[in-house]
């Protein structure tokens, strides 16, 4: 561990936690201390981390060691209780993070006395939505973060640093409360793949998150999700797909120069699911563009065999993206084909698109649309 580095503290894990301990002369139950301290009580500096002896705080500051949480910049609230973060880092540098409660006081949750605790401030489970990335690379064509380019990759410290401020903004403490993580906000979570498995483990093991609890999305950097199966930790996989064919995808999504179908479905066929896990394909539906009875048949022929489930997003609009929302009809038409020939499809329904929240919407938007 490097002295005198301006190292964060939030982002370390319990193994480099307890080889800082042992540097500093200190015994290893110290570290076990700090990483409760760290994810699980989300201390806000390293004073507040009181069962610390303060000679060891004292020296850990000398050292050079911070404790520094993302900030909240500012928030919007939408009409239907989602709550988008623009979230301040370190350096300046911004993100976005959302907030999706759901369930209301009628919904029974899961039958326990936590479920009907939640359910008496309004909700029974909540979704963050996190981002990995300042910007996004990958340059989808229908996506207002693409708009964007990409800036920098968010440390380790940072995703969990996102989860952390949410929940203490909320009130919120997992596992005791049910709260689900879909890493699906700003960038492609595997392009920074280093720093996302090492938040998920901390997400995990640290602030009480479990791995069932978690999806990451992915446009399909192959290679990667073949890492992804090999991790000890990991989340649950979700695939942007958005075409059923090559021609299409490339237009949409120009990734699929790099890794096209047929690579990009090996990958996913050979993806080690876990017992009762599916493998899920998100399609973002355009107005004729991706959205014809054509292309759904296609898509069942393209997911035949699998274990998957389709979620099937309409477009949100948004400023820049050339594309138009699909009706209501044909979003149905395209379902109903999928569900005849035995392809599980649910329609996702837009959370906070009148606050720039929804999926595809996230682009640091100061403003929200009236």
């Amino acid at each position: 561990m490097n002295k005198g580095s301006n190292t964060n503290l939030l982002g370390l894990e319990l193994q480099e936690l307890t080889r800082l301990a042992e540097e500093t002369d200190e015994p290893s139950y110290r570290a076990s201390q700090l990483f409760h301290a760290l994810y699980a009580e989300r201390a806000d500096s390293i004073d507040d981390v009181s069962t610390l002896p303060k000679d060891f705080r004292s020296r850990l500051r000398s050292e050079g060691f911070t404790l520094r949480l993302p900030e909240i910049a500012k928030q919007f609230v939408s009409v239907d209780g989602t709550v988008r973060y623009l979230i301040k880092l370190s350096d300046g540098e911004t993100v976005e993070t959302v907030w999706m409660p759901e369930g209301d006081e009628g919904e029974s949750g899961d039958g326990s006395e936590a479920g009907s605790a939640d359910n008496a401030r309004g909700w029974s489970r909540a979704t963050i939505c996190i981002s990995s990335q300042v910007g996004c690379a990958v340059n989808c064509q229908f996506c207002l973060t693409a708009l964007l380019g990409v800036k920098r990759n968010l440390t380790a410290g940072e995703i969990v640093g996102q989860v952390i401020v949410v929940l203490r903004e909320q009130n919120v403490s997992p596992p005791q409360d049910r709260v689900n993580l879909v890493f699906m906000g700003m960038g492609e979570p595997f392009l920074n793949f280093e720093n996302f498995i090492k938040a998920v483990r901390l997400l995990a093991k640290g602030v009480g998150i479990p791995e069932a609890r978690m999806t990451v999305s992915t446009a399909g950097i192959v290679p990667r999700i073949y890492d992804l199966g090999e991790a000890t930790v990991r989340p649950k996989l979700a695939i942007s797909l958005n075409a059923p064919n090559n021609e299409l995808r490339t237009q949409l999504m120009p990734i699929n120069k790099k890794w096209d179908l047929d690579h990009l479905m090996t990958a996913a066929r050979e993806f080690p699911l876990r017992n009762r896990e599916k493998l899920t394909f998100e399609y973002v539906l355009l107005r004729n563009t991706n959205d014809s009875a054509q292309h759904a048949r296609e898509l069942t022929e393209l997911v035949r065999g699998m274990k998957v489930k389709i979620n099937l997003i309409a477009l949100n609009p948004g400023p820049g993206v050339v594309f138009q929302t699909p009706t209501d009809e044909s979003v149905t038409a395209f379902q109903r084909i999928l569900m005849e020939a035995g392809v599980p499809a649910f329609i996702r329904r837009p959370r906070g698109r009148d606050i720039y929240a929804a999926c595809g919407q996230l682009k640091r938007t100061l403003e929200v649309s009236t």
